[in-house]
């Protein structure tokens, strides 16, 4: 019988700080973001592709009161009106390396919070200083900022991320179903959010809830896709 392709339907993560684990590999990013100090004012938030930055964007935006925006929004944006908010975190700056419009509005929106007293967010995959900005006053502030890294995943967040990507996708897995996946997929968040879509994928094609099989299954096709030999069993 072939299989019904599932509808691709938009769903929305949880990204409160409840929502957050803290784990060795995250906390000392976490307990940077939460110091009541900055240097400067501004912090970059780096991290490899699914990691958290974006999760850890909205728990600091939702303790200090801050205002979350994407970096190609801002020539979009009334700076001024921006910055009046005295906290923002801008994702994924990288996106915007060489684009005179939404660099210079980022120049613009961090001399006003600097100026104010306020506080600056950044986020991007590697640190600052590799980041291929253009405008050279930019390009140097950005480059002296200090960093709170987010580490590749331990076993615990690992297992934590493919969970909560499961349940985004509106799924209730078994923990016997974890306790199979994190020790053989591949060491990294951005694996956990391809392999959470691929089960959902697979469920929902079949109309089968999420079992050790499916899993399994997934695990397989998402190896395949990657190019990458599939995992061995673990004993």
């Amino acid at each position: 019988m072939a299989e019904q392709l599932p509808l691709n339907l938009p769903f929305r993560p949880a990204l409160g700080r409840e929502d957050f684990v803290v784990t060795p590999s995250n906390a000392v990013a976490l307990g940077m973001l939460e110091s009541p100090r900055w240097p400067g004012g501004r912090l970059a938030l780096t991290g490899p592709a699914a990691s958290g930055k974006t999760h850890l964007a909205h728990v600091w935006a939702e303790g200090a009161g801050a205002v979350v925006v994407g970096a190609r929004e801002l020539p979009r944006l009334d700076i001024a009106t921006l910055a009046s908010a005295g906290r923002v975190a801008v994702e994924d700056v990288p996106a915007i390396a060489g684009q005179r419009a939404p660099e210079t509005a980022l120049f613009h929106l961090y001399n006003r919070l600097g100026s104010s007293g306020g506080r600056l967010l950044v986020t991007g995959r590697e640190p600052p200083a590799r980041w291929s900005v253009a405008l050279p006053d930019l390009r140097s502030r950005l480059s002296a900022l200090t960093v709170a890294q987010l580490d590749p995943p331990d076993d615990a967040l690992l297992g934590s991320l493919l969970e909560k990507q499961l349940r985004d996708l509106g799924l209730e897995p078994d923990m016997s179903v974890l306790t199979y996946l994190v020790p053989r997929m591949p060491r990294t968040a951005e694996a956990a959010r391809d392999l959470a879509v691929e089960i959902d994928r697979l469920s929902l094609s079949r109309k089968r809830g999420v079992g050790r099989e499916l899993a399994k299954e997934a695990l397989s096709r998402m190896s395949s896709s990657r190019h990458e030999p599939e995992a061995k069993d673990a004993p």
